[in-house]
């Protein structure tokens, strides 16, 4: 019953919230030119959809948002856990790292365009450069949180590194890691978006900065909308991976079995 007043309110809240938006509109108390009627921004959206070539630009941001999650993902945490476990090696990149990691992302953008040209290449390769450093600190936390006790009462039974690594370390940093995929998705969607700004001929980013160059307020909400649903979209699929990969971990409201 909880659950169910949970969604209750929410539904409410949207509702409320969308219809002030629409009235607002409707009596010019809101500035149609800035702010479009959700009315409106609905119909673009499904005019999009029921277009089959809209698929096509979907298709191309997916796919630079998937490369760039997929690989920036496996690097950052790959770096993260060989760093975890090598002190003095980190102690030496460190610097290095934090320079690296202040550098603005948005200004690679331009020098992925030139090395590897406006296809599909440079928006991974921006989305990757977003996506390394989030998964990166958070594995590295994580296997540096590992309980000492832990792992002396398990080199004592005589485990061995490769037996350390999937018994302790990896379930120690599961939920720092899996904490991190969660944020690093939207800078995912983020690093092809922008990629999509700077030059493309198909993609989300692409129609959203169509519609910008036409003053058409009404497209730019409709793929921001669309994104949004996207990025939500892959969160759910993190969530059903959370429950299965952390059976462990209790459930907010749930207790620990005594």
């Amino acid at each position: 019953m909880q659950a169910i007043n949970v969604r209750l309110i929410q539904v409410t809240l949207l509702a409320v919230i969308l219809g002030a938006w629409q009235v607002g509109v409707t009596s010019g108390v809101i500035d149609r030119f800035f702010f479009p009627a959700p009315y409106d921004i609905v119909n673009q959206v499904v005019s999009w959809v029921v277009d089959p070539g809209f698929y096509k630009h979907v298709g191309i941001t997916l796919s630079e948002t998937v490369l760039g999650y997929l690989i920036g993902t496996g690097l950052g945490v790959a770096a993260g856990v060989w760093l975890g476990l090598s002190p003095y090696v980190a102690r030496i990149l460190d610097p290095f790292i934090k320079a690296v990691n202040a550098i603005p992302r948005v200004v690679l953008a331009p020098i992925f365009v030139l090395w590897l040209g406006l296809g599909l290449w440079s928006k991974v390769a921006l989305a990757v450069t977003l996506v390394f450093f989030v998964t990166f600190f958070n594995a590295l936390q994580g296997v540096r949180e590992v309980n000492p006790v832990v792992l002396s009462n398990s080199r004592i039974l005589g485990a061995r590194r490769s037996d350390l690594l999937r018994h302790v370390y990896f379930p120690a940093a599961a939920t720092w890691i899996l904490s991190s995929l969660r944020t690093s998705v939207g800078f995912a969607v983020v690093g092809a978006i922008i990629g999509e700004y700077l030059g493309a001929s198909a993609g989300l980013g692409y129609l959203i900065a169509r519609s910008e160059g036409n003053f058409d307020a009404v497209g730019v909400f409709g793929g921001i909308i669309i994104l949004a649903v996207f990025v939500l979209i892959i969160d759910l699929f993190l969530d059903v991976a959370e429950k299965r990969l952390i059976t462990w971990k209790p459930r907010a409201g749930e207790e620990r079995p005594a």
